[in-house]
């Protein structure tokens, strides 16, 4: 079931210059970074309220990060929602007859396991599903 949203992803070409803007913007919000290898990109997240603004910069020109800059720009990159079991919801999302980008979760920023679902068959938003690892023990589907 999906919980809610978890975090805005916002894709930048810069990461410090991005973050010193969001940070004029959101005042003392406080700052988590991080550098997610398997996704080849640096993040700024910004806590605002309940929700995180997810600044995603590439650091390899490979990262999807940086083909989604080449054809769009900066701007919002995804809008991702959490759940408690993410390889359930991409069952059921496949099943519904949604594109999906990961048919399994992979490892992504704050611990936790990410999947998305591909914008053409969303109305153009790519979606993620992301679950804190912590949850991961109690799915069945995440294990092998």
């Amino acid at each position: 079931m999906i919980k809610g949203v978890n975090h805005i992803g916002i894709a930048v070409r810069d990461l410090e210059t991005s973050l010193k803007l969001f940070r004029t913007i959101f005042a003392d919000a406080p700052i988590h970074r991080e550098h997610v290898e398997e996704q080849k990109v640096d993040i700024a997240s910004l806590q605002v309220g309940s929700v995180l603004v997810e600044l995603t910069a590439p650091t390899d020109e490979s990262s999807p990060i940086a083909g989604f800059l080449a054809k769009r720009g900066e701007g919002i990159h995804h809008i991702a929602f959490e759940t408690d079991e993410v390889n359930t919801e991409l069952k059921r999302l496949s099943d519904a007859g949604l594109r999906l980008i990961n048919e399994q979760a992979v490892p992504g920023a704050h611990e936790m396991l990410i999947a998305f679902l591909h914008p053409k068959s969303t109305n153009g938003v790519l979606m993620e599903l992301c679950q804190p690892k912590k949850a991961e023990a109690g799915t069945s589907a995440d294990k092998e």
